[in-house]
């Protein structure tokens, strides 16, 4: 199957399918976050606020990672080079803050944003796939996709110049190779992330050990799916950077699953946001 990336053109705006996806997604989380608040009795406002925070603080730390990996300062000023461990850890710095600013405590705020997170980073990858970015290796799969126009296209030639994957025996250098859909490949797994988070809101733990269930099931989905992306920086014992930083993040889910196993409420501060009335 041939795929050509989504854009449409608004005027002289152009948006592509990424930057669709990734407002969608946003959108999405915020809805998540606005029905569990919900549910909870607490304000709903709180969810918006979140939502500011993780925009602000998830393009920013996107960003900034990305120029620490390729040393190109110049990809500030772009559109592309956007990595998601670094808006990850961006956007959870900036809904902290707001937390504290806020007088939310720490762990109600990770309980209430594990399911969105999911959700989120699956629609995400949906736009990953609208612009052919982020691609696994060559496949005989039924379902592999050839991306004439992808970052970078998936050409023989491409392929082996920005990923070291060995050219075929007799392949024109031009000719446009099926890949692994690795991004929906993701789309599904953390699809399935976000119902198992959402059945388990009502969990008897202490507050705040849902993040720890996504931590444990993002950092295994991104180790697994990393087997079969197209990639140059595999630096140790053939593992990626994101693989690493996948073991780290899983590990970080089980210890703090393992610290708030048992049932533990926190406190509610009197002046906090999530105490005001619901907005209706």
């Amino acid at each position: 199957m041939t795929v050509y990336p989504l854009t449409f053109q608004l005027g002289f705006l152009e948006l592509t399918g990424y930057g669709l996806m990734m407002m969608v997604g946003f959108l999405m989380a915020g809805w998540v976050i606005q029905r569990e608040l919900r549910r909870r009795g607490m304000n709903e406002e709180y969810a918006s606020d979140m939502v500011v925070a993780a925009v602000i603080g998830g393009i920013v730390g996107a960003k900034l990672w990305y120029v620490v990996l390729t040393q190109d300062p110049s990809a500030l000023a772009s559109r592309s080079g956007l990595v998601w461990y670094g808006g990850f850890i961006g956007g959870t710095l900036a809904v902290y803050l707001n937390g504290l600013r806020q007088s939310v405590p720490t762990r109600l705020t990770m309980d209430l944003v594990a399911p969105s997170l999911a959700l989120g980073y699956a629609l995400g990858r949906v736009g990953c796939f609208m612009v052919q970015d982020d691609y696994g290796v060559p496949t005989a799969v039924p379902w592999g996709m050839r991306f004439p126009e992808g970052l970078p296209p998936t050409t023989a030639h491409r392929l082996n110049a920005d990923f070291g994957i060995p050219l075929p025996e007799g392949i024109n250098p031009l000719d446009v190779l099926a890949v692994h859909p690795t991004q929906l490949y993701e789309t599904a797994a953390m699809m399935v992330a976000f119902w198992a988070l959402w059945r388990l809101r009502d969990h008897a733990h202490g507050t705040g050990w849902l993040m720890g269930a996504y931590l444990l099931f993002a950092g295994t989905e991104r180790f697994l799916v990393e087997l079969l992306r197209a990639k140059d920086d595999r630096i140790l014992a053939g593992f990626t950077v994101a693989q690493l930083t996948s073991v780290l993040i899983a590990i970080a889910g089980v210890i703090i699953m393992a610290r708030l196993g048992k049932q533990d409420e926190v406190a509610i501060p009197a002046n906090s946001i999530v105490r005001g009335p619901k907005t209706t």
